[in-house]
């Protein structure tokens, strides 16, 4: 019987120091840290986001026959509005990469938004829309910082899961790679420019 308790105290003190010592806890840290650096990349968007109808109400009134980059403009918008955001995206990369496009269309329509308000100087003297550019040119480098934080936070989390000997509980308890975010097919050529 003695034999039979010192088994299971040792047994217990065992797994004690093995789990303790497993890097559950760091997993967790870094686990949150990918959590709250995704956050703050869907903070900047929904900024940007929330910029868009006064942007496209201003260029409305001045922009009268431009009404097609207008509606690309909010056809875009409401594409990403219409996403359904949540940690789920974290854990799936197509759903990522799908978020990822429509945010990308959304920067491409606001480039052209702002491309055609060179055709109307009095739009691009209206005090309103200078101070909408700017906050939007401010809210594009904010979605640059996040997503660089989101994708350090990621790498450090990934790289964490598969060093030895956390890798083993990291399959135990289902800490899966985080997808990161990538640059856009065709961003590795620089722009043609002809005058």
């Amino acid at each position: 019987m003695k034999t039979l308790k010192q088994f299971a105290i040792a047994t217990t003190l065992a797994s004690t120091l093995l789990f303790s010592g497993c890097g559950y806890n760091t997993l967790q840290v870094k686990d949150e840290a990918v959590t709250a650096a995704w956050s703050e990349v869907q903070n900047q968007y929904q900024r940007r986001s929330d910029l868009v109808p006064n942007l496209v109400n201003v260029v409305k009134g001045y922009a009268k026959h431009e009404e097609q980059v207008l509606t690309e403009v909010t056809q875009a918008r409401s594409n990403v509005a219409g996403l359904k955001v949540d940690k789920e995206v974290l854990e799936d990369p197509a759903l990522l990469e799908k978020y990822q496009q429509a945010q990308s269309q959304l920067t491409g329509a606001l480039s052209r938004l702002i491309a055609v308000s060179e055709n109307y100087p009095d739009l691009k003297a209206n005090t309103q829309f200078q101070e909408l550019q700017v906050q939007l040119e401010g809210t594009e480098n904010r979605i640059n910082v996040a997503r660089k934080n989101f994708n350090d936070a990621a790498q450090s989390y990934n790289t964490n899961i598969r060093r030895f000997p956390k890798n083993i509980f990291a399959g135990m308890f289902g800490f899966d790679k985080k997808a990161y975010f990538e640059a856009e097919e065709g961003t590795e050529k620089a722009p043609k420019v002809e005058f």
